[in-house]
């Protein structure tokens, strides 16, 4: 496994997203408990959760809760960074909501910390900007606990460029990543990318497979990621995710995963090294 850095943190270049196993359409415990050891077992040491992640009113945190009984069971368990977020919460109707309050951040973060048994959370990000709460006042909640020791690094999620820029002001510097949306269905967030480069912190895609399922089909609009998947013999989720590599070294992707054999085939994109002429084509597509 090729590794990247969050701040000083070095991580393996691939990580997990870990939401896909507590949300709709989740898999049973055991499974899911698989593939967080498939991981491991394929030298992933970033796993990305939330305390929203999980499906009914009265379990949240049901993903941090899984990571944790599954780091504990792993002999690699204890190399792994363990990134959540708060600031987000799901009713328990399938709908998300927003907190950004400084209280519930906080008060978020102390329950986190007690569901992850860490004495500090390794990365702890600001879920979602609030419109009801200054962008201020909330990122002003996470460096608190920067400040405290509660949390070893501080990120922000679902970020435009100004609050990337005033988050790292508000944090002296210390803002470590920035996890937006990005994929080959969804490339607005080409512009927050490339200010992490331009500033050193690390760029956390989500949902980065986005598009790609149907890639393979007739006319569609992603079809070169099946293309260059078919001339190396590889799927085209490994395809993708070896593009995203390539576009920086402060990008970490984080695909979401609920079955062993899916983290394993997305952890060997570190080792698909693209021609320029297809990371050409695939920028283009």
């Amino acid at each position: 496994m090729h590794t990247r850095r969050i701040g000083d943190v070095e991580v393996s270049a691939m990580g997990l997203g870990a939401m896909p196993m507590s949300i709709e359409g989740r898999p049973d415990e055991a499974r899911s408990l698989a593939t967080i050891h498939a991981a491991l077992d394929a030298g992933v040491t970033l796993i990305d959760t939330a305390d929203a992640y999980h499906l009914h009113a009265d379990e949240v945190g049901h993903n941090e809760t899984l990571i944790a009984k599954a780091l504990a069971s792993h002999g690699r368990g204890a190399d792994v960074l363990v990134a959540t977020k708060g600031g987000h919460l799901r009713p328990g109707d399938g709908s998300w909501t927003l907190d950004g309050s400084p209280e519930h951040i906080k008060a978020a973060c102390e329950a986190s910390l007690r569901r992850l048994g860490a004495e500090a959370i390794g990365l702890y990000q600001f879920h979602r900007p609030d419109p009801r709460v200054p962008y201020a006042e909330s990122v002003g909640a996470v460096r608190d606990l920067l400040d405290e020791g509660k949390i070893r690094m501080a990120g922000i999620s679902n970020a435009n460029p100004g609050q990337i820029r005033q988050a790292n002001d508000i944090l002296g510097g210390r803002l470590v990543s920035v996890q937006n949306q990005f994929s080959p269905a969804f490339r607005s967030s080409e512009p927050e990318l490339r200010l992490c480069d331009e500033l050193g912190i690390a760029f956390l895609p989500w949902s980065p497979l986005g598009g790609i399922a149907r890639s393979g089909e007739l006319g569609s609009a992603h079809a070169p990621f099946a293309r260059v998947a078919e001339a190396h013999g590889v799927s085209p989720q490994r395809v993708c995710l070896a593009w995203m590599l390539a576009k920086s070294p402060v990008v970490l992707p984080i695909p979401g995963a609920s079955r062993p054999e899916t983290i394993r085939d997305s952890c060997e994109a570190v080792n698909l090294t693209l021609t320029p002429t297809e990371i050409a084509d695939l920028d283009a597509a």
